[in-house]
C-alpha cells in the first residue's frame, strides 16, 4: 500500500509550544477530569444515590469504552485526520462533562462517563500520532514527555485536585472545569494543518470484529464489577463468564483470518511493541490503586476527601518531575531500564500502602511515602514505553498502532480499577475496611509483578553503541 501525507503544508508544519499545550489540555481532559471520580467516589454515591455496583460500573465505563473504541478511533485518525478526531473528542467531553453536571440518578451518570470514554478514545491515539507527525528527534521525545506529563501526570493531579474541589464546591465543579479546559484547548489547537494518510486502497471497515470485542468486554466489566453483587456462581455471572471466554477466541480467530482486521495483531510481532504495550497495560491496572486507598482512608480511617488528596500530593509532584527524567534516560541508557526501575519504584509504593495493620498517624505517613514512590515509579516508565511503542512502527500505521497502545491504557485502567475496587467491596462487606483495603492494594502488587516480567522478558535487550 502506497501511502503520502495528505498535503504539501502538513509536511512542511513543525510542532510548536503551542500545539503542545493544547494537546496536553486535551489530554488532561481524561486523565484528570473523567479519572477524578476515583477520590470522590463516595460524595457521587451519597448524592446519586445510587448502589456501589452501579457505582463502579460507572467509574471504570469510561475507561472500558474508551479501550474498546480508541483502536477504531486511531484507525479513523490515519484516514480521515488527528486533528479532526482530535476536535471531535474535545466535543463529546465536553456533552459528557455537561450530562455528569446534571445528573441525578444513574442513567445521566452513566451516559456521561461513556461519553467521556468515548471522547478519551478520539483523544488518545489522534494527538499521539499528531506528536509523531510534527515532531522529530529530541522534539518529539520532549513533546512525548509532556503528552506523558498530561497522560501520567493527569492521573496524578485526580486525587489531590478531585478531593479539593468536592470538599469545597462540589464533585460536580469538576466536570464544569473539564468544559473550560476543553474548550481552551481547542482554541490553542485550532489552525493546525490536518495530518492523515491517504492510500488508494479502500478497506472494509471490520464490524465483526469490533462486535465481538464489545460484547466480550461489556460482559466482562460487568463480572468483575457486579459478581460478588449477584453471586459468583450465578446463572447470570455464569453466562457472562462464559460470552467473555468464547467471545475473545472467536474474535482472536477472525482476527487472524481477515486483512482488514480491527486489531492489527502483525504488531505485535515487534518484540519492543508487544512488551511496551503489554506492561503499559498492566500499569494501568494499577490505578486500581487510587479507588481502593482513597476510600479505604475515608471509610476505614475517617478522613475527607480533601485530606485525601493531600496524601497524594508526593505522588502528583514525582510523577511530574520523574517523567522528564525518564526522558532524559530514555536518551542517555536506552528504555528497558528505566520501565524496569520505575514498575519496581511502583511495587514498592504500594507495597508499603498495602501495611494496613500499622496504626494511627504511622500508616498515614507510609500511605504518603507509598504515594510518591508510586508516582515516581510512573512519571520514570512514561516516556520510554511510550517512545518504544510509537518509534516501533511505521508513519503510516501510528494512528491505529497508538490507538492499540492507549488501548491497553484504558483496558488496563477500567479493568483494574473494576477489580481492585470488588476485592475491596468484596472482603470489605461495609465492616472490616482493612482486610478489603489489604486484599485489594496486595492485588495492585500483582499488576507490577507481572508487568515487570512482561517487561523482562519481552522488550529485546538494548545494544550499546
Amino acid at each position: 500500500m502506497k501511502t503520502t501525507a495528505n498535503t504539501a503544508d502538513a509536511v512542511a508544519y513543525k510542532g510548536t509550544n503551542k500545539l503542545l499545550i493544547g494537546i496536553v489540555l486535551s489530554v488532561l481532559t481524561y486523565w484528570l477530569f473523567a479519572q477524578s471520580l476515583l477520590n470522590m467516589a463516595p460524595s457521587v454515591q451519597a448524592d446519586l444515590g445510587v448502589s456501589s455496583g452501579i457505582l463502579n460500573i460507572g467509574i471504570s465505563m469510561t475507561g472500558l469504552f474508551s479501550g474498546i473504541f480508541i483502536v477504531v478511533a486511531g484507525g479513523l485518525a490515519d484516514k480521515v485526520g488527528r486533528m479532526k478526531l482530535t476536535y471531535i473528542g474535545l466535543i463529546l467531553s465536553i456533552i459528557g462533562s455537561a450530562a455528569l453536571v446534571i445528573a441525578n440518578g444513574s442513567f445521566l451518570f452513566i451516559a456521561g462517563r461513556i461519553l467521556q470514554g468515548l471522547s478519551a478514545a478520539c483523544i488518545m491515539p489522534a494527538t499521539m500520532a499528531l506528536v509523531k507527525t510534527y515532531y522529530d528527534g529530541k522534539d518529539r521525545q520532549r513533546a512525548l514527555s509532556y503528552w506523558s506529563i498530561g497522560s501520567w501526570g493527569g492521573s496524578g493531579l485526580c486525587s489531590f485536585f478531585g478531593g479539593a474541589i468536592a470538599s469545597s464546591l462540589g464533585w460536580r465543579y469538576v466536570f464544569i472545569f473539564s468544559i473550560l479546559i476543553s474548550l481552551l484547548s481547542i482554541f490553542l489547537i485550532f489552525g493546525t494543518p490536518e495530518s492523515k494518510v491517504e492510500s488508494n486502497q479502500k478497506s472494509k471497515f471490520d464490524t465483526i470484529g469490533l462486535l465481538l470485542f464489545i460484547v466480550s468486554m461489556v460482559a466482562l466489566n460487568i463480572v468483575v464489577s457486579k459478581g460478588s453483587e449477584l453471586g459468583w456462581t450465578s446463572p447470570m455471572v455464569l453466562g457472562l463468564a462464559v460470552i467473555v471466554v468464547v467471545g475473545l477466541i472467536v474474535f482472536y480467530k477472525v482476527e487472524r483470518a481477515i486483512d482488514d482486521s480491527f486489531v492489527e495483531f502483525s504488531l505485535f510481532e515487534n518484540r519492543g511493541y508487544l512488551g511496551a504495550t503489554i506492561s503499559n497495560f498492566l500499569l494501568n491496572a494499577v490505578a486500581g490503586t487510587l479507588i481502593v486507598i482513597n476510600t479505604y482512608v475515608q471509610q476505614g480511617r475517617g478522613l475527607s476527601a480533601a485530606s485525601t488528596g493531600l496524601l497524594s500530593i508526593g505522588y502528583l509532584c514525582l510523577v511530574l518531575v520523574t517523567i522528564r527524567i525518564g526522558e532524559k534516560l530514555l536518551q542517555t541508557i536506552g528504555a528497558k531500564k528505566p520501565m524496569l526501575w520505575g514498575t519496581i519504584s511502583s511495587g514498592v509504593g504500594i507495597g508499603l500502602m498495602a501495611l494496613t495493620t500499622v496504626t494511627g498517624t504511622a500508616y498515614f505517613v507510609l500511605v504518603f511515602i507509598g504515594y510518591s514512590l508510586f508516582g515516581m515509579g510512573l512519571g520514570m516508565y512514561a516516556t520510554p514505553s511510550t517512545d518504544t511503542a510509537i518509534s516501533s512502527v511505521p508513519n503510516e500505521k501510528a494512528g491505529v498502532a497508538s490507538g492499540i497502545y492507549k488501548m491497553a491504557s484504558s483496558l488496563g485502567g477500567s479493568l483494574g480499577v473494576a477489580i481492585s475496587a470488588a476485592v475491596y467491596n468484596g472482603f470489605s462487606a461495609g465492616v472490616d475496611y482493612t482486610l478489603g483495603a489489604t486484599l485489594g492494594l496486595l492485588t495492585n502488587v500483582v499488576f507490577c509483578l507481572l508487568a515487570l516480567l512482561s517487561i523482562v522478558f519481552i522488550i529485546p535487550a538494548e545494544k550499546r553503541n
